[in-house]
């Protein structure tokens, strides 16, 4: 089992940066990818970058490819999304996810990810 807690939302305005964090504990010797999905209301939940889980590859949705970067440091079992030129249509609820088995990962697909954190809030004022 392992746990997801997300930090580093908040209230910015258009243009500006914020870096989103997802702690991970639990059984965490496995290094799980990771991804990062969000949700506007009323709106379904969407892909928005992933990560494996050495590091070497990165995938992003092309709505932020460009203006966010995902990372991970596994010393620390932390994974980040860093968003820059952040726009109106990015508020959302942001969730960091993992996969119980990595060769069942597939990075843009909701379903591929058993464990889910409980969000953090990400609104950006025009």
């Amino acid at each position: 089992q392992v746990q997801l807690v997300e930090s580093g939302g908040g209230l910015v305005q258009a243009g500006d940066s914020l870096r989103l964090s997802c702690t991970a504990s639990g059984r965490t010797s496995s290094n799980p990818a990771m991804g990062w999905f969000r949700q506007a209301p009323g709106k379904e939940r969407e892909f928005v970058a992933a990560i494996n889980w050495s590091g070497s590859t990165t995938v992003y949705a092309d709505s932020v490819k460009g203006r966010f970067t995902i990372s991970r440091d596994n010393a620390k079992n932390t994974g980040y999304l860093q968003m820059n030129s952040l726009k109106p249509e990015d508020t959302a609820v942001y969730y960091c996810a993992a996969p119980r088995d990595n060769s069942r990962w597939r990075p843009a697909i909701t379903g591929a990810y058993d464990y889910w954190g409980r969000g953090t809030q990400v609104t950006v004022s025009s």
